[in-house]
């Protein structure tokens, strides 16, 4: 089996144009993104993976009941808002959020070669989610991030076999592809007043 990073849609290979970010391409590389969870095994962030299936579903459910105006994320988000039934946009504001705490606990990660796995997502937790939760959401998430493998069992796993110095290149331009997007569709749902990530 050839290694995560080299059969899973890259976050850095979705195309943006100047009407935005292409939909299909960036909900299939979300897609990999629950694929990794799976990787790190025994259901450790469970709610994180349900939430972000969740969530692009009804983004995808959106963008497939009308295709023609949600090519890219930015026309499904204006699309929706002359409709009094929003669904597709709460589910891309918190996909947003999601795909934003995983890429800061892999970026911490990255540019900490010696920290471990569940400091950098209680790091990451912290700065992105925490304030969206109630007091028992944040206990359950709490034993759920001491619960993750340690650094070197992650790298193991998402290498499968493969080259780590591989990995930790292609992981950092996922990250860097992963960023701009989550940078660019914060921004645009926060100026333009559909949510705030």
């Amino acid at each position: 089996m050839a290694p995560y990073f080299e059969t899973v849609k890259s976050f850095a290979d979705v195309s943006v144009s100047e009407n935005g970010i292409e939909t299909e391409s960036f909900l299939e590389a979300a897609d990999g993104l629950v694929q990794m969870f799976d990787l790190l095994g025994s259901g450790i962030f469970g709610f994180v993976q349900t939430d972000i299936r969740n969530n692009i579903a009804g983004v995808r459910g959106r963008y497939d009941a009308t295709p023609s105006i949600s090519s890219t994320l930015e026309m499904l988000v204006k699309a929706e808002s002359q409709e009094s039934q929003k669904h597709g946009t709460p589910c891309l504001v918190r996909l947003t959020r999601g795909l934003s705490f995983t890429c800061q606990a892999l970026e911490n990660m990255q540019s900490d070669k010696s920290c471990e796995l569940h400091v950098c997502f209680k790091k990451s937790y912290d700065t992105v989610l925490k304030h969206h939760h109630s007091f028992l959401v944040r206990s359950v998430v709490s034993v759920a991030i001491r619960a993750v493998p340690r650094r070197s069992d992650f790298y193991t796993r998402i290498a499968q076999g493969g080259s780590i110095e591989k990995l930790d290149v292609e992981l950092a331009k996922w990250l860097v592809g992963l960023a701009a997007l989550v940078s660019k569709i914060s921004t645009f749902l926060e100026q333009g007043g559909y949510g705030k990530v």
